[in-house]
């Protein structure tokens, strides 16, 4: 193995202890980081020290462990406020919501993870806006993921597949069902429609523009009853809205 080799392997392991902080988990110490990664301890002490000098990590002395830095929120407000899409479709996203009374989302794939690159939340009480730009959700059980992979060339997507299980080979093939058939409904009608969580009908379809990835579009709605009536009102607001994005990414 040549040194270039070594080096990005080491490069790819950090990066895989920055991935390991999640929301919701504030500190990490070297034992955790090594059971979540599974890399050597010794490797890990390794790179939370190289981390630290970096300023990616921030050391808890009285802890013995680590927690991210202010730099990685630095990279995330960078992409906000730097990337184009977002730029072009934040007042488009914003318009809509207002408009049809309903949240709006825009995400991009993180392994098998969709991630919120925007999401405009209708409702008036701001302690209930409860999914923010970053957030996370199922690529395989959201109506996100299911437009991604709707998106993206079969070989790509039979690699996605794969990674999806479940316990027991009927629930792991249930679910491929479920995929399969959002994904039937977007090459049909050129959306899905998903109710992955009880009260919350979300409909979703893929943005593809030429020179970028694969994103998605979602609009959602809560406290309602998911009925077929609605996903295709939802659905057709949904078409026109992907059309003015389409319009408004390749304008320039």
């Amino acid at each position: 193995m040549s040194k270039a080799d070594g080096d990005n392997r080491s490069l790819q392991r950090g990066i895989e202890i920055l991935r390991a902080f999640r929301p919701g988990i504030d500190m990490l110490g070297n034992g955790e980081l090594a059971e979540r990664t599974r890399l050597p301890k010794a490797t890990v002490s390794r790179l939370t020290r190289t981390l630290v000098n970096a300023g990616m990590l921030d050391e808890v002395r009285t802890h013995r462990a680590y927690r991210l830095a202010a730099a990685v929120i630095s990279f995330g407000h960078a992409v906000r406020v730097g990337s184009p899409v977002l730029n072009a479709l934040g007042p488009l996203m914003r318009s809509e919501s207002m408009k049809r009374k309903l949240n709006v989302g825009l995400a991009a794939a993180d392994r098998t993870m969709m991630v919120y690159l925007e999401s405009v939340r209708f409702n008036p009480r701001v302690a209930l806006r409860n999914v923010v730009a970053g957030q996370q959700v199922p690529m395989e059980l959201t109506s996100l993921g299911r437009a991604y992979l709707a998106g993206l060339p079969e070989d790509e997507r039979a690699v996605l597949m794969a990674s999806f299980a479940r316990r027991g080979k009927a629930a792991t093939r249930a679910l491929h069902g479920e995929i399969h058939n959002s994904i039937r409904a977007v090459k049909r009608d050129g959306y899905c429609a998903v109710s992955w969580q009880r009260g919350v009908l979300s409909v979703a379809a893929p943005l593809t523009v030429r020179d970028l990835p694969v994103y998605a579009l979602n609009m959602s709605l809560q406290n309602v009853d998911a009925t077929a009536a609605l996903a295709r009102e939802m659905g057709s607001y949904l078409l026109a809205f992907v059309g003015r994005c389409n319009a408004a990414l390749t304008s320039g």
